[in-house]
């Protein structure tokens, strides 16, 4: 009370103002790494690409979740069954683990941060005295994941266009909202042969934000030692993708989805139907 919220609000603005600019100095002492000159002379304007996974990578489509999670669930349920794990009825199990997945959401719609799902399903069975290996561990989870890896697909050129980009000097990365385990999603890469194109791959749940917080984008440039304003951002979601890579001066590009069709799109927003369409989009861009 008896405080002035137009003071408070200017500082709360400098604060972030003097973060961001602290920030950018922590960037640039990388710029070595990422291709820039000495002295800051910037040789291209495009030096490294980030892509969002779902729809932008990995092509899944509209899915209906609680069929994907009830498959999902039955073979995570017969494989405990089959190393004479504790389980009770499988509606029970099933049931179980819906309301926790939905408990945790609910929580990170309120918090804005991700929750890893894997640890969440070890802790719950755990606790119902299931033991197992890693090894074990980790397939149970795959099995949860397993149906909805089959419905994902890339396109028929990914490889090439993923390879085009690198032979043109450029950086990649993996930046997604999720709250599926890395070794998963790692894993489901690996059936297309993705990992090695990427010096990174980032996951939400990892973070205590996510996209569209800008601070996500900014700790994703540090770690692939680029300035944001020399990274180019690929993702399906206006909201989550565009705005956000745009509020830390990355380069956003839209990408055609079921997730943004009779959406309205900003005019100085560069949208593509296909990621082959990158290296001439790109080449276009750091030719001024």
């Amino acid at each position: 009370m008896g405080s002035n919220p137009t003071s408070a609000s200017h500082k709360r603005n400098q604060s972030a103002v003097a973060k961001a600019m602290a920030d950018i100095l922590k960037l640039k002492s990388k710029n070595k790494k990422c291709g820039i000159a000495f002295g800051g002379n910037v040789l291209m304007k495009i030096q490294a690409v980030l892509f969002d996974l779902g729809e932008t990578l990995i092509n899944f489509g509209q899915v209906d979740a609680v069929a994907i999670f009830r498959q999902g669930g039955k073979l995570a349920y017969d494989f405990l069954r089959g190393l004479n794990q504790p389980t009770g009825p499988l509606s029970l199990f099933l049931l179980r683990h819906l309301l926790i997945i939905r408990f945790f959401q609910f929580l990170s719609n309120i918090t804005g941060r991700d929750f890893d799902s894997f640890e969440i399903l070890k802790k719950t069975e755990r606790m119902r005295g299931v033991s197992l290996t890693d090894e074990q561990w980790d397939e149970f989870a795959w099995l949860w994941y397993e149906p909805l890896s089959r419905l994902g697909s890339i396109e028929p050129d990914l490889s090439q266009t993923l390879e085009k980009l690198k032979s043109a000097g450029l950086k990649l990365g993996i930046l997604s909202n999720t709250f599926i385990n890395a070794f998963m999603l790692d894993r489901h890469l690996e059936q297309f042969n993705l990992p090695g194109y990427f010096s990174i791959r980032l996951y939400s749940y990892q973070f205590k934000f996510r996209k569209p917080n800008r601070r996500i984008f900014i700790d994703s440039a540090q770690m692939m030692g680029c300035l944001p304003e020399n990274i180019l951002y690929v993702g399906d979601r206006l909201d989550n993708d565009v705005a956000g890579a745009a509020k830390t001066n990355m380069t956003p590009v839209l990408k055609r989805a079921y997730t943004n069709i009779g959406k309205t799109i900003p005019q100085n927003v560069r949208v593509i139907e296909n990621l082959s369409e990158l290296p001439a989009l790109i080449s276009r861009i750091n030719q001024g």
